[in-house]
Parts: C-alpha cells; structure tokens; sequence
C-alpha cells in the first residue's frame, strides 16, 4: 500500500494544509494541485509581466515552514505549482532548501507548453510517467506544468507498484483515488449537500489520504481528529465533480466511472472498487487562454416601486451614453413587497460592459453610469465608484497528438529523460452518451411554497410540495464554457424515482437558464447517480463571464432549492 495526501485543492486554498497534513499521520506521499483553467491565465500574465514567475508564488512559502520534516521524515512532495513555469520553480525551491540546509533532491516535469503565437498559454494535460520518472530518479520533490489533477496521485503509483503502460484497471483505479483527492476537502464534508449532518458541521474540514493498493483499488480517509467526514456520500459528492460520461479519458488511461463501487470501511473510511480502464484516445487535451479585451462593471441599485421600468430607463440612457455594443443587463430581483429595510425592498442592476478598447470600458463606460446619478429613476444609487477596466481572457480547448508533445521528466541529477507516450490507444469514436428515458408521465407542477400533500387515488401516488434537496445531492462546476451537474439520491426508492423523474426535459424547466443549450444525459447506477454536461452555460469560461456564478459551482445547490411534487413516501 501506499498512503498519499493531498494538502491543496487550488491557488489559494488554506495555506498551513501543509504542515497540517506531515504533523497528522503517517504519509508516503504529500501532493498539491493549484491549476485551474482561470489559474493559468493569472500564471500566464504574472511570466508576461516578469520572465522569471508563472509558478505558485505561495509554494515556496509553504514549504518553508515543512520541507525538512517531510525529508526527515521521507514524505515525497508532488505538486503541479510550477504552472507555467515548472523549471522556475524547481529553481526556487533548490534555493530555498539550500537556504534551509535541507538536503532536498528536486525534479520537474516539462514539454506541456505548445507553442501558439496567438495564446498567451498553452498547455496539454499531461500524464503521469514523467512524474514517475522523477521519483525512480530519487527526487524527494516533484514539480510539474500543466499535468492532470489525477496524475498528481497516478505518478506516484506507478512509482511505487512499478506498474507497466497496459495495467489499465490498476490505472484507472488510482486515477479514480487522485480524482477523488485532486480538490482537497471537498471529499471530507468540504461543499457538501448535506454538511448540517457532519460532525462538526462543516466548521473545518480535514484533508484526505488515498490508500492505494497494487490492484488500483483504494480506500480514501482523512487523518485522525481532524474535522468533516469521509462517507460513500461525501465521496459520491466528488466523484461526480467536474466529470462528462462514463468514459473518463486520460492520458495514459480511460477510466470506466459506471462500475465504481463505494464501500464503508471504517469511521472516516470509504473503500473504492470497481474502476475499468482500457487504452487512452491518441489526443491530449490541449488548454488555451488568449487575451479577450477589457471589462468593466457597475451595479444599480434600484429599490421600491416600479423596478422593471427603472432597469429599462438605465438600459436606454447607458446605451445613448456609450453604445450598446458589447453592454450586458442582469436585473436580479433581490426585492421584497411592502419590505421595512432598504437593502430587503431592493434590487440590483449589474451592468457589464466588454470591449477591446480599455478606454471604453473603462472611464468612459463607469462615469457615465455614474452620471445619471442626479438624472434618473428616483432613488438612483451605485454600488461603486467609477473605475478601470480590466483585462479578460478567453479560455478553449483543442487536441493535440500525443507523440507531438516532448514530455521531459528532469531528473534531480539535471539529467533529461523522454517520456514516450502510450504504445497503444484507444480506436477514436464519438463520445457514447446515454439516452434519456421518456418523460415521467407527471408534470412539474408550479413552483411556490409548501402545500398539503395530494391525495392519491385515481390520479396517481401521493406527493408533497418540497425541495428537491430534501432527497438528492448535487455538485456542480465548470469546464470551460461547459458546466457539469452531478445529482445523486440518498436511497434506492429515491434513485428510482429520480433516474425515471430528472430527465433533460424536467431539468430545462427547473433551471430555465439552459434554454435550448444542448444537454448530455448520463446515468450511474452504482453511485445512484445522473450526470449531465451542460454545453455553452458559461459562454468563454470563467475568465470571460459575466455571469453572476461564472464557475456554476452553485447550480446544484439552486437545483437543489426548486420546490417540486415529491412522491411522499420518499420524506
């Protein structure tokens, strides 16, 4: 077995996790995720304003308080901060442990960046051999670009197990383990349906330990004493993050997700079988950022009476100022009737403006919203003063060849060694969607408070007016202008009813949002659980939204909220 632990989920998630992690318990492999889409855009613009960062600037910073208990105590460290600067890193951190007196071996990983003129970064997702590579080469330190999260787990397995390029179930499996821990406390209680239920109610949750086995089975758990809790539940919860279908494609494995099984093993443990993997498609991801333009934003507040005509008299009067080209109105009637308060009777107006002219959106647009202060709907007030416009980007992702990327591990001893990719990958195909079943013959019914249950009888089983969230969970996030929703039952009447009720159809209306979007459907059955993909929610992806929860991270909690007609046995 090997323990690994993963002490952050992202460019500033909480900084003593480190220490926290090599002071809990017994570790063999401590690693550190910080790249999102949004994360290598930020990077990308800190190398352009100086060529000597683009990694995680709080890393070094981290370490510093830990790196000679973890090679005291031979805790190998395995982290994707180098952004897109892997080499700079390792740099940084050798004289750091030179500062220290710590005799820390590092490594890095490199050949992710592709060269595209038009980008300001480029970045294919690579695969965990050069990870291993480090480690067969004695690094007590891994630093990596642009990797999968899961590789960050999957690398070190290798290293450990020794495991060849066509063992794909025991790949599949620790790609399934470093999935499950790539977003640190979001499988111990962190973002959780139900974290009113936890222990310690969500206060502080503990970061996870996969205990990995050579079969790629695992079980995840947490150090002890530390708070949330780790359940086939929480575990579901994140195994439902961020994913498409079935087919969960990687780089060096495609992990079958729909005969996952999770299994209690334990307080605070959860055993984890099941996973199938077969050879990988021939094509890496391949993720762009380019420079979008310039933004701006300012918020009306509009309280009282007339709402809907005070938001039109701003809409007419901002696009007389300025143009309406490149202008946005989001009304979010945040107002109560007859309220006795003034924030409660109000309603907000965000007004975003994006343009390739940092002039236009910036002064020019936010001072003329400003003018009208004296000259428009009676109450007129802003939320801000007028300001600058910002520079966005615009996140894409192609395919590229896996044998057109140099993959590099370099080794602590400066030596560089290839990595070759795959012998052997998967026939390409279109991705297998599942079909939804037919419409459940009940209607959604209008939405509103809590009524007496129906009767029953002749016009079908019994229901109550309540919130979807009493029955089901959610977790919800974003892949570049898609979001995924993940939505998972608590009992087996409930993940009946739910994969017959929650169909494409029944989802538009509960969410009316995703309009016409096209909408993947997919069903787990082992996890009591229906994915769907939701293409095009978030236009250019995060970088570039102007939506009010631009990462989606809280649509399946507003899913959740919609009060519909539950069949009452299922309270």
């Amino acid at each position: 077995m090997i323990r690994i632990g993963n002490a952050s989920g992202f460019y500033g998630d909480r900084f003593d996790a480190w220490r926290e992690m090599l002071d809990g318990g017994e570790l063999d492999v401590l690693t550190g995720d910080y790249l999102a889409e949004l994360t290598m855009l930020i990077l990308g613009r800190d190398r352009l304003r100086d060529p000597d960062l683009g990694y995680a600037r709080t890393f070094p910073r981290q370490l510093e308080s830990c790196l000679g208990l973890a090679v005291q105590r031979n805790v190998k460290i395995v982290t994707n901060a180098g952004g897109v600067n892997p080499a700079g890193l390792a740099a940084a951190l050798r004289s750091l442990a030179e500062r220290l007196g710590v005799p820390a071996r590092i490594g890095y990983v490199e050949g992710d960046e592709v060269r595209r003129p038009d980008a300001l970064t480029a970045n294919a997702y690579l695969g965990a051999y050069g990870i291993a590579a480090c480690l067969d080469g004695g690094a007590d330190i891994v630093v990596t670009g642009r990797v999968t999260d899961a590789s960050l787990v999957v690398g070190p397995a290798i290293a450990h197990f020794g495991w060849g390029r066509d063992e794909f179930d025991a790949l599949a499996g620790a790609t399934v383990a470093g999935h499950l821990i790539e977003c640190g406390a979001q499988v111990t209680g962190g973002n959780f349906s139900f974290f009113t239920e936890l222990p310690d109610g969500g206060l502080r949750p503990g970061f996870p330990v996969a205990e990995l086995h050579a079969d790629g089975s695992a079980v995840i758990t947490k150090h002890p004493g530390t708070g949330g809790a780790v359940t086939p539940e929480t575990v579901t919860a994140q195994l439902l993050y961020e994913i498409g279908g079935p087919d969960y494609l990687g780089p060096d494995v495609v992990t079958r997700l729909d005969g996952i099984t999770l299994t209690p093993d334990g307080p605070d443990r959860v055993r984890v079988t099941g996973a199938r993997g077969a050879p990988p498609p021939p094509t890496l991801k391949l993720g762009l950022n380019r420079l979008g333009g310039y933004r701006n934003s300012m918020t009306f507040v509009l309280c009282g009476l007339e709402i809907e005509a005070k938001a039109a008299l701003v809409r007419e009067q901002l696009r007389a100022a300025v143009g309406a080209e490149g202008l946005e109105f989001t009304l979010a009637r945040t107002d109560h009737r007859d309220a006795a308060e003034t924030e409660s009777a109000s309603a907000l107006l965000h007004v975003h403006l994006r343009d390739p002219d940092a002039k236009r959106a910036g002064r020019a647009f936010s001072a003329a919203a400003v003018e009208l202060a004296l000259a428009s709907y009676p109450g007129c007030t802003l939320t801000t003063p007028p300001g600058e416009a910002t520079p966005y980007g615009v996140f894409t992702a192609e395919e590229i060849a896996q044998d057109a990327v140099a993959h590099v591990a370099v080794l602590p001893s400066g030596e560089r060694v290839p990595v070759s990719p795959p012998p052997r990958f998967a026939v390409p195909g279109p991705v297998r969607a599942v079909p939804p079943p037919p419409p459940a013959p009940a209607r959604l019914g209008a939405v509103g408070p809590d009524r007496p249950a129906a009767s029953g009888g002749r016009h079908g089983p019994a229901t109550r007016r309540a919130p979807l969230g009493e029955i089901v969970g959610a977790r919800s996030g974003d892949k570049g202008g898609d979001a995924n929703l993940g939505v998972w039952a608590r009992s087996d009447a409930a993940a009946r009813w739910l994969r017959e009720w929650l169909t494409v159809e029944r989802l538009r209306e509960l969410l009316p949002e995703t309009g016409r979007l096209p909408i993947e459907r997919y069903e787990l059955p082992n996890l009591r659980a229906v994915n769907f993909v939701l293409r095009g929610l978030l236009g250019e992806g995060v970088a570039a939204s102007t939506r009010f929860d631009p990462q989606a991270k809280a649509l399946g909690e507003l899913l959740r909220s919609r009060v519909v007609d539950l069949p009452a046995e299922l309270a």
